[in-house]
């Protein structure tokens, strides 16, 4: 297991790309698996969870060829796969698993989907009841709708439904499924979660459809075959902007990253802490991308929840470490998501930032963070949660001592090369 080491950083002056967009890859894969011909996906992120997507297709008789790290070539089966000759094994990617039930569900064959320990503890149920609803035959070998998941495909037939949670994972499963269901599949939301899933099926033709925060999908459709080029993961800049944001003095420009609406709360939020940001969408083919500028400045408390909160899900550990930078009291709430997480977020984040002498007070669906104050050193842990380690190894960029971070093999479940790029930007003069 490796340890990463950090000290204080010297202002931040970089330009810099982020690796593939890590949502986006996994449904570049899946679409194209789906979909009549042969189509060529660049700026893929070879990163596990990807690449758990990847593996899982070829063991349902995909042809996927690797030109390089980032590009694949894909042969579309028109949805028609091969029985696995055994386990399909998603790692630690939730995408890969609950994604994929709705694929499987309505192939003609049996499949039995596994991960890692983490990924075991996982909420299934979720994407289950919906599916089972469809006339899906799921069953979890883990217990209360935990993985290992047993599927027995079959017909299924198109269905309206109203999730409790805004989840893009949920609405993606069900969406898929409706693609071989009979009628007209349709998904509402409380709040609108990211729409990569609608974005994408629109690109390969599928022509989903909109009506304020129900989108629907008839079932029967054959997707076209379209080269794919993913954007920088804006999920994965984020820890930068908030290093380079937080830093008086500072200048940071990240290049080429999605520019997704539903992914840019991360942005809005920086601002309003007040930030200097400036966002510039250069394409809006199939999703939108461009670059982002943030000077820094100091950051003031703010609010984060309610209808925000599925837009910055992925970012709240490192807004966290934002709050414990700025001056004032941060509250964060409605967000007990993060509590069924790849780890228990709230009470990781909370725990690392009180080891760097942050006061934090934990609710049951976030915390409130009192920032500003100088931090020291600290030796923590990353729950083996590769969001943990990188938000943490941002936070002692601004300590006094050295920090060290344990176990952070599983950021390449996400981020392959963080450390060198945070080498990087902490040396660099542009």
């Amino acid at each position: 297991m490796t340890d990463w080491k950090i000290r204080r950083a010297p202002t931040i002056h970089a330009e810099i790309k982020v690796p593939g967009d890590k949502s986006i890859s996994h449904r570049s894969i899946m679409l194209a698996a789906l979909a009549n011909g042969t189509a060529q996906i660049t700026g893929f992120l070879p990163s596990e969870d990807c690449l758990s997507t990847m593996k899982a297709f070829q063991q349902l008789g995909v042809k996927i060829e690797r030109v390089d790290e980032t590009t694949l070539i894909v042969h579309g089966t028109r949805g028609k796969f091969t029985a696995p000759s055994g386990d399909i094994d998603c790692g630690n990617s939730g995408t890969t698993m609950r994604l994929l039930s709705g694929i499987l569900a309505a192939q003609p064959f049996r499949s039995r989907l596994v991960g890692d320990a983490s990924l075991s503890k996982r909420p299934m149920k979720r994407v289950m009841q919906p599916l089972a609803q469809m006339g899906a035959r799921i069953t979890a070998e883990g217990g209360d709708g935990r993985a290992p998941l047993v599927i027995e495909g079959g017909e299924l037939n198109g269905i309206a439904y109203t999730s409790p949670v805004a989840s893009a994972q949920v609405k993606s499963a069900v969406l898929l499924a409706g693609l071989f269901a009979k009628g007209t599949t349709s998904v509402t939301e409380p709040e609108q979660s990211r729409d990569h899933s609608e974005r994408m099926l629109a690109w390969h033709v599928a022509h989903p459809r909109r009506n304020g925060l129900t989108v629907s999908v008839l079932g029967g459709q054959s997707l076209e075959s379209r080269d794919f080029d993913v954007p920088g993961d804006i999920s994965s800049a984020a820890f930068w902007l908030v290093a380079a944001a937080a830093q008086p003095g500072a200048r940071l420009m990240v290049k080429n990253v999605g520019l997704n609406p539903t992914r840019t709360g991360i942005l809005a939020v920086l601002i309003r802490m007040g930030a200097h940001v400036n966002e510039m969408i250069e394409s809006s083919e199939g999703e939108p991308r461009g670059s982002v500028e943030v000077r820094g400045t100091r950051l003031k408390a703010t609010t984060i929840g309610g209808k925000e909160i599925p837009n910055v899900i992925d970012e709240l550990p490192i807004l966290a470490v934002a709050a414990a930078l700025a001056e004032g009291r941060t509250v964060i709430r409605d967000a007990k998501e993060l509590r069924v997480k790849e780890t228990d977020r709230i009470a990781a984040v909370a725990m690392n930032l009180r080891a760097f002498g942050v006061q934090v007070d934990e609710r049951e669906d976030g915390m409130e963070i009192v920032g500003g104050c100088p931090l020291h050193g600290a030796e923590v842990e990353s729950f083996g949660d590769h969001r943990i380690a990188m938000s943490a190894a941002i936070l002692g960029l601004f300590s006094e001592e050295q920090t060290i971070i344990h176990d952070t093999d599983c950021v390449a479940t996400s981020y392959p090369g963080f450390y060198e790029t945070l080498q990087r930007v902490v040396k660099s003069k542009k």
